[in-house]
């Protein structure tokens, strides 16, 4: 048990899926595991661990923002042991040909600051995705038929974003999308030596101002699912 999390030893699976919202947590467990069983819900934060087929995985919520992320992550790392932490969640597109309900795998994440910002000073650290995971999750996307781009993604610190400049900077650059956490995931993947990845769904899009309806954003998000699933025990 840590400060944020009530788990038993034993509790959490090696590899762990973490959405940002406690509730899609909870359904991404109740719709693709079995034997499941919820291991924490210290301040509202689910966590749930089941099977998979035959293989245990922890579905951890993660908060919103990096510096929640950056709290349960390092608890699920350091002192439960995960050693493959992918992020599963929705990001907004900033690139014209990609489209909504499409899955971005990140292969880099920039951003401006993170929770890491203060042991990195002066340094421009590039946080990028595992590999081999990356590799895995791209043929999980190309074997089911699901539209999939593999590149960089912007994780932003704030939410309101009142600086379209930057936007403009990053859609120049080639950047595929917008989202809130995977930069510090990459970070502390990199410290402690574990496998991370995130898989996102494109839920809305910067340049055409589309966006998909909630009763909608649930049944799109099954793809990345099963592709995070696939690639985490390819």
């Amino acid at each position: 048990m840590t400060i944020h999390i009530g788990a038993d030893p034993g509790d959490v699976a090696e590899t762990v899926l973490m959405p940002g919202d406690p509730l899609r947590a909870e359904w991404v467990a109740q719709t693709f595991l079995t034997e499941v069983r919820c291991i924490n819900r210290v301040r509202g934060m689910l966590g749930f661990t089941g099977l998979w087929q035959g293989h245990r995985v922890t579905v951890h919520g993660s908060g919103m923002g990096m510096a929640s992320l950056s709290i349960y992550a390092n608890e699920l790392i350091r002192d439960y042991g995960a050693k493959t932490l992918i992020r599963i969640g929705s990001c907004g597109a900033m690139q014209p040909d990609v489209q909504l309900r499409d899955v971005i795998l990140a292969m880099t994440a920039t951003t401006l600051s993170t929770p890491s910002s203060g042991i990195f000073r002066e340094l421009n650290f590039a946080p990028c995705a595992n590999y081999p995971l990356l590799r895995a999750a791209a043929d999980a996307a190309m074997a089911r038929g699901t539209r999939c781009h593999v590149g960089g993604i912007y994780s932003s610190d704030v939410f309101y974003d009142e600086r379209p400049d930057l936007n403009e900077i990053m859609t120049r650059h080639g950047i595929l999308g917008v989202e809130m956490e995977a930069a510090e995931l990459y970070n502390l993947g990199a410290r402690h030596g574990v496998r991370t990845l995130a898989v996102l769904t494109v839920s809305d899009h910067l340049l055409t101002h589309e966006a998909l309806p909630a009763a909608d954003r649930q049944s799109s998000f099954a793809d990345m699912v099963e592709i995070a699933l696939t690639a985490a025990f390819s």
